[in-house]
């Protein structure tokens, strides 16, 4: 038995390498819907059905845990399989929550009522179908009031980034941040609110500049993951890890050892 981290493609490996630092003894089984990604430009059924479908699938092979490593699968089909029914004995957690604890000030699982924040003006950078859901400003009403929320939706980049064109991720992110701007002037606080966006956190920081505090999810979900299994530690199980993916597993794994930068090895899934 395994935690199980999900994702359309590679984005959530960022995920994965910041929890493998920060937990280095429970094994981790990724899972890679590369045949089916990016799902950011994909509607909410469809995302809902594909996310449902790789969950149950890592349920089936021992984890009992499962952490959605993708903000668009966290934003389309996370409340709704929670809201349908879990199974009992298994969980499924997103990447949302962590982060707006995290500009919220908040401990981890604080669920007192919404309340002032010293931070008001809040750049959101997602995937089109994350910015649609609105999913992030729904969870963070849950724990903040008074905080303004402008959201881009960043089309073109997660595509870039997974086909290893980091210049033109960087041009892309360039021209989002631009946009942004025009909308928000002088945003306090930047949410890369997708899990391949930590991969360009510099070039976000340099065209938001230096007084812009940006959040991205990879330590923030892996010390929420510590967290949670200290207090759930029959969740964390034991068994073997390892990468599946319903891609081609050469191809795939190429990219993630491109990505990661160290020797990546994919099995069908």
């Amino acid at each position: 038995m395994a935690v199980g981290i999900f994702d359309s493609g590679l984005g959530g490996l960022t995920v994965l390498d910041a929890v493998q630092k920060r937990l280095p003894d429970v094994d981790l089984l990724y899972f890679a819907d590369s045949a089916h990604a990016p799902y950011g430009v994909r509607d909410a059924e469809n995302i809902y059905d594909l996310t449902r479908r790789a969950v149950y699938d890592l349920w089936n092979r021992g984890c009992d845990l499962v952490i959605l490593a993708c903000n668009t699968a966290s934003a389309a089909a996370l409340r709704r399989m929670q809201e349908e029914g879990v199974p009992e004995g298994k969980r499924v957690l997103g990447v949302f929550v962590p982060l707006i604890e995290a500009l919220t000030e908040r401990q981890w699982g604080d669920n007192s009522p919404p309340r002032e924040v010293a931070v008001k003006h809040v750049a959101l950078f997602a995937t089109p179908a994350t910015v649609s859901s609105r999913a992030f400003q729904r969870e963070l009403a849950f724990r903040a009031i008074g905080v303004d929320v402008e959201a881009q939706a960043c089309g073109g980049v997660v595509d870039a980034i997974e086909d290893g064109d980091m210049i033109l991720a960087e041009a892309l992110v360039r021209s989002h941040v631009d946009a942004l701007k025009r909308k928000m002037p002088e945003p306090q606080a930047a949410i890369l609110g997708c899990t391949h966006y930590p991969l360009m956190a510099e070039t976000f920081q340099a065209a938001l500049g230096s007084e812009v505090q940006v959040f991205s999810q990879g330590a923030l979900v892996a010390e929420s993951l510590a967290d949670y299994l200290q207090r759930h530690p029959k969740m964390q199980g034991e068994g073997k890890g390892g990468f599946l993916t319903t891609g081609r597993p050469g191809t795939v794994s190429d990219r993630a050892t491109q990505f990661l930068r160290r020797q990546i090895t994919f099995d069908a899934a």
